[in-house]
């Protein structure tokens, strides 16, 4: 007889979410985390009285009511629109691009007027088959758009100039013509008050949880304790890269806490310059509306990934699809072992997507 039912690797979002429906469908879990805490990258620690994003902003958005009703079971939250700015050598624009973005762009004041500059645009510039994210990109919103608010940031994200990225990776770039910042377009978004680890903490509640536990180290003891492995850590890796390396992008943050009150007037301010060498500036204060005498900032900087970083972004392009599917095979052949999460299934997942896979999972695991 093996002591748990499931041994949970990553205390993650996927992996709370399963170890607290296994556990009431009477099932015995142990979660465990090579990090020393739980919460995987939604993790929020308390600095100065605010609640610090450590990962990165995670603003939970979804339109998808079974997933908004399923968190809140686990924390109240509060009413935080995702509304970024840009700033452009020094110059700020709202984003998404919509019709205060246009105005402040070319002093349009109407939508026909916003839609026929970017048409206008659009007509000079665009190309009948783009061959990189550069032409693709101006083929939907025109180059005065493309070069403020959307090259420089791509480009540091990606590691790649526009022109040597695939046009595949902009599909659709996000339009209004109206004059609204929301980001999302979705029916619930919020911030868990208290922070993100608190709404993992009542997930875990019941459930035997062990930190600084790697598993890969110690991967056949782990396995005698469980009848079955879920496991939410990097696929490549599980399989000691037998195939080769999967591509990611990594993330670096610089967090101080400042002596004064307001920094920057939003949760979120992108720098879309090339020349600024990170992304963006997170204020962790204003995603809970805080008024600390203080208040702590975030630079966020992206990096290539590799072997010993924290891996953030798959790169799901068309080398690292084909070969994800060679591990998805191998994962297949495992036997009692479940890959979850962003890094198990190689897939670029926002929170409440992670929830609905994870809910998936357990139901086609558990029924």
């Amino acid at each position: 007889m093996k002591k748990y039912d499931y041994l949970i690797v990553g205390a993650g979002l996927f992996g709370a979410v399963f170890a607290q429906e296994a556990k009431k469908a009477g099932k015995k879990c142990m979660v465990i985390d090579k990090r020393d805490h739980i919460a995987g990258n939604i993790y929020t620690k308390e600095t100065e009285g605010i609640q610090v994003h450590a990962y990165g902003a995670h603003i939970f958005h979804t339109s998808n009511k079974e997933v908004w009703d399923y968190v809140n079971q686990f924390g109240e939250f509060n009413r935080y629109t995702n509304a970024p700015v840009a700033n452009y050598k020094g110059e700020i624009y709202n984003l998404p691009f919509n019709m205060n973005t246009f105005h402040k762009l070319w002093g349009v004041t109407t939508p026909q007027e916003a839609r026929e500059k970017i048409e206008e645009q659009r007509r000079e510039y665009a190309v009948e088959q783009p061959r990189n994210l550069e032409e693709q990109a101006i083929n939907l919103v025109g180059p005065d758009v493309y070069n403020r608010l959307v090259k420089g940031y791509t480009e540091k994200q990606w590691g790649r100039r526009a022109t040597e990225l695939p046009a595949f990776i902009i599909k659709r770039l996000p339009v209004r013509f109206i004059y609204d910042n929301n980001y999302f377009d979705d029916n619930y978004q919020g911030i868990p008050i208290g922070g993100y680890t608190r709404m993992i903490e009542k997930m875990l509640e019941g459930t035997e949880v062990r930190l600084n536990e790697n598993f890969l180290e110690q991967r056949e003891q782990y396995k005698e304790l469980a009848d079955t492995i879920v496991y939410t850590g990097m696929i490549d890796e599980y399989f000691e890269y037998s195939f080769g390396e999967l591509e990611y992008r990594s993330l670096r943050f610089e967090t101080e806490v400042l002596e004064e009150e307001n920094y920057q007037g939003n949760a979120v301010v992108n720098y879309t310059e090339y020349e600024v060498p990170y992304t963006r500036i997170i204020e962790h204060k204003h995603f809970e509306y805080g008024n600390q005498p203080k208040t702590v900032i975030t630079r966020e900087y992206p990096e290539v990934w590799k072997k010993g970083d924290e891996p953030y972004y798959p790169m799901n392009d068309k080398r690292n699809t084909e070969l994800y599917e060679r591990y998805q095979e191998l994962a297949g052949k495992e036997g009692n072992v479940i890959f979850g999460g962003r890094l198990g299934q190689y897939k670029y997942y926002d929170m409440d997507d992670t929830i609905e896979a994870a809910l998936k999972c357990v139901r086609e695991t558990i029924g």
